[in-house]
This record gives C-alpha cells, structure tokens and sequence, in this order.
C-alpha cells in the first residue's frame, strides 16, 4: 500500500450497511490485504460510552444540538485513537458510518443544518473525510420494516417515519455536496447481489492504492 486508505458505508436505518461492510471487510482479509473494521458511534472504549448515552431510548430529552456535539466527541476520540494511528500504518480502514451520519441525521433531519454539523465535525476530524463513501441507497420505508424484526431498537430507531425520510433526504444533500467521492450502492435487492455490488467497487478503489 503506498498510502491508508479510508473507506466508509453509509445509509438510512436498515440498508444492511452493517452486514455488508463486514461482508467487505472478511473478504479483504481472506485476500490478504492490510484492513482494519470499525464503527460509529464507537470503535473503542470512550466513544462506545458516548453512544450508549446518545442511543439510549430513556434519553427523551436530549437536545438536538447536544445529540450532534457528543456524535462529534464520540467521532473525534475515535478518529485520533484508532482510525488516523491505522491510517498512518498504511491500512486499510472500512467504518461503518462517519461523518455523513451526522451530516443526514443531525443537519438535515434534526433540522440543525448542513453546514453547522460540518463545521464541527471538520474540526473533530481534522477536516480528514473519507477516500470513498459507499452510499447502500433504500427507501425510508422499506428500511424500517426490516429493523421491526430487532430485538432493540434504539433512540433512532424509534423515531417516525416522517423523520426516517427526512434522513434519505439529508443523505441525498450529502450525495451533491460530495459526489467526488460518494458511490451509490442499490440496497433495494438480495443481499448477496448487495454485497457484492460494494465488493466490486472497494476493490476498484483499493488497487488503485496498491
């Protein structure tokens, strides 16, 4: 690798971003290729602390811009802990979710603004974004009927739908403002044909780095 490389996959609840990063992420270790896995809200330690308090269903009175800065503390603990030490290394980093989140969900479906949650995130990041963002593209709709089969549902989760498609929205306002890198992946079929549509396009991207 002459350089880390940064991927993430984003997407409305129940896209399957989840099961088909992973799905990327053991493909590229079968492979042999220098990858590391890791999500958010989370990926280590404090930041896993942060998203128990942000996705815990009790917290009915958080505040929409409260909501927004702990995503931002949550992202800035674990970019400096773990993804910019892998980058540095030369690896490849696959994140379930990043700063596009924060950007459907808090700047346009909570209603705070695109810019004022990019703003802050630039600075938790250091303004570093992803090399390529793998967009898995499905309607609010048919999203949410497939999480009512979980166990748990948290704080977001419980949320209407009328805020669910403000989501979609928000991701679409994401898709222009960084089309450079976003790919759209077509999360409306099987999840093998899935997984293997966002296989195809890592792969492209990953040797161009090689």
């Amino acid at each position: 690798m002459k350089q880390g490389l940064f991927i993430t996959f984003e997407g409305p609840d129940g896209s399957g971003k989840t099961t088909v990063s992973r799905y990327v992420y053991e493909t590229l270790l079968k492979l042999g290729y220098p990858v590391l896995y890791t999500r958010e809200p989370g990926g280590i330690d404090i930041a896993e602390q942060i998203r128990h308090i942000i996705l815990d269903p009790k917290n009915t009175a958080m505040d929409v811009k409260t909501e927004a800065l702990l995503y931002a503390a949550s992202r800035r603990q674990h970019f400096v802990e773990k993804i910019k030490p892998a980058l540095l290394e030369n690896k490849i980093v696959l994140c379930d979710r990043f700063v596009d989140s924060s950007l459907a969900y808090q700047g346009i479906a909570r209603g705070i603004g695109f810019d004022e949650v990019l703003s802050i995130n630039e600075f938790a990041i250091e303004g570093h974004f992803p090399d390529m963002t793998l967009y898995l593209e499905v309607d609010a709709q048919k999203g949410l009927s497939r999480i009512e089969r979980r166990v748990f549902l948290d704080r977001l989760d419980q949320e209407a739908l009328s805020f669910h498609e403000k989501v979609v929205d928000g991701y679409k306002t994401v898709m222009e403002h960084f089309k450079h890198r976003v790919v759209r992946i077509n999360a409306d079929q099987d999840v093998i044909s899935v997984q293997q549509d966002a296989l195809e396009e890592v792969l492209k991207k990953v040797k161009e780095y090689v």
